[in-house]
């Protein structure tokens, strides 16, 4: 017989909050997070892969828990992006549908302050914030953490290596005897460090079947290219998956800007998400892939925390991240919620050695995705001219003349043969403009 939420002791009305939102049965982290925040008083470390469920496993026990007569702040919950704080307020306030009484405020960065120091005026129970804002709401005066009796850190590994000055500040101000609860996906020395630092002596050590939750339901796969086919190659990626959402990573924010360009110019609907954009447009892409209106996110590894889209296809690893932990988030960004997934990584010959050591090191498998043969992708190239040309819109620049004239000379031709036409007039341009560009190379290096 499986675990319920009502075998956890987590209260009728919470029950009734996720049923609403057709949660029935808890994921391994709920099941033996929630009774030990609920029931015993030590600090936890939980490590926990992404997209098993760390929201509830920690926001449940904590709304059960608020003393909604107090009128304190009690209990912090810290997340080092917007978009993640952003997340977690909305799985809160959907969980808490039901329990009304308990007051949330989400105070994250890239928004005015001053709204936010006016609604924590008013009775405040929960805060999800980032670590800057909450610090300066802190030397503001505007808000008070001296009798908060729980601090969450979501998301701990990226905390850390980002903002520990911050959580240095804010920890400071937070009562001793206050419990810890640290959820991480990885488990790297800094957080260890963290540990030792901020938790009590006596913590108990969670961990929700690391060797498989991240990883199931997820299709790890890698392609092989040389680099002036990487983009070719992608494209051709995306159309075998049209309709369907999915997010492509980029090392650095210039590289995500001019793959975003790319892929517009193909007329893919797409956007760009990194941390120099304002945090409006941030949003509003975030909005537009949420709801559908864009399916291809181009994104860096920060930007991309707090996505928790449960319809996400496919992940693509344009570059190979820096770190094992980096790709363990990127790749936990689809296969969520019981789904199916791949993650797909685009590599050059001399990174195929790096794919053993990400088995080895995440107790994963990779298979290798054949590439497209080169008519395979000159049709693919054809057919995303064709949809550029079916996309663009009529020219107001030409007299009425020239456009009569023009249709004088095709008036004699089926649309069928005009079609042809026009495609073998395609491929001899980009066939002439290939031998132009092999040229040219064999020149470069007759030169060197």
């Amino acid at each position: 017989m499986s675990t319920t939420f009502s075998n956890l002791d987590i209260s009728v009305h919470l029950v009734k909050g996720l049923k609403a939102l057709d949660i029935t049965t808890p994921t391994s982290i709920q099941e033996k997070v929630i009774p030990v925040v609920l029931n015993q008083k030590e600090d936890v470390v939980a490590l926990a892969k992404t997209g098993t469920g760390k929201t509830a496993a920690f926001g449940l026990p904590l709304l059960q828990l608020i003393d909604v007569e107090k009128k304190d702040i009690q209990a912090i919950i810290l997340a080092p992006t917007r978009e993640l704080g952003q997340q977690i307020f909305k799985n809160l306030s959907d969980f808490a549908a039901y329990t009304p009484d308990v007051s949330m405020v989400s105070i994250c960065g890239g928004i005015p302050i001053k709204p936010q120091i006016e609604r924590l005026k008013e009775d405040t129970h929960i805060i999800v914030a980032t670590p800057g804002r909450l610090i300066d709401l802190m030397q503001r005066g505007a808000i008070s953490i001296k009798n908060t009796s729980f601090l969450v850190l979501d998301e701990a590994d990226e905390m850390v290596t980002a903002l520990k000055d911050g959580l240095d500040t804010i920890v400071a101000a937070l009562p001793k005897n206050r419990r810890t609860l640290l959820f991480t996906a990885t488990m790297p020395g800094t957080i260890k460090q963290l540990v030792q630092n901020y938790m009590s002596k006596h913590v108990v050590h969670i961990e929700a079947n690391m060797e498989t939750a991240g990883h199931q339901g997820i299709d790890h796969q890698y392609i092989v290219v040389q680099p002036i086919e990487k983009l070719e190659v992608l494209l051709h990626f995306l159309n075998t998956k049209q309709g369907e959402r999915g997010i492509i990573f980029c090392k650095t924010k210039a590289a995500v800007n001019k793959l975003a360009k790319k892929l517009a110019i193909n007329k893919f609907s797409s956007g760009a998400l990194h941390g120099s954009l304002t945090q409006g447009i941030r949003d509003r892409i975030m909005g537009q892939f949420r709801e559908g209106h864009i399916n291809i996110l181009v994104a860096t590894d920060l930007a991309a925390r707090g996505i928790d889209v449960k319809e996400i296809a496919y992940v693509v690893q344009y570059h190979l991240p820096d770190t094992y932990d980096a790709y363990v988030h990127r790749s936990g960004r689809t296969a969520r919620a019981g789904a199916k997934g791949l993650s797909l990584s685009v590599i050059q010959e001399e990174e195929v050695p790096d794919i053993p050591d990400l088995e080895q090191e995440l107790g994963i498998s990779f298979s290798e995705m054949k590439k497209a043969d080169a008519a395979t992708i000159e049709e693919n190239n054809t057919l995303l001219w064709a949809r550029k040309i079916f996309k663009t819109k009529p020219t107001k620049y030409l007299s009425e003349d020239c456009k009569t004239n023009i249709k004088t000379i095709f008036h004699h031709l089926t649309k069928e043969e005009l079609i042809e036409k026009i495609i073998a007039d395609h491929l001899n341009q980009t066939s002439r403009s290939h031998i132009t560009s092999e040229a040219s190379k064999k020149k470069k290096k007759k030169k060197k």
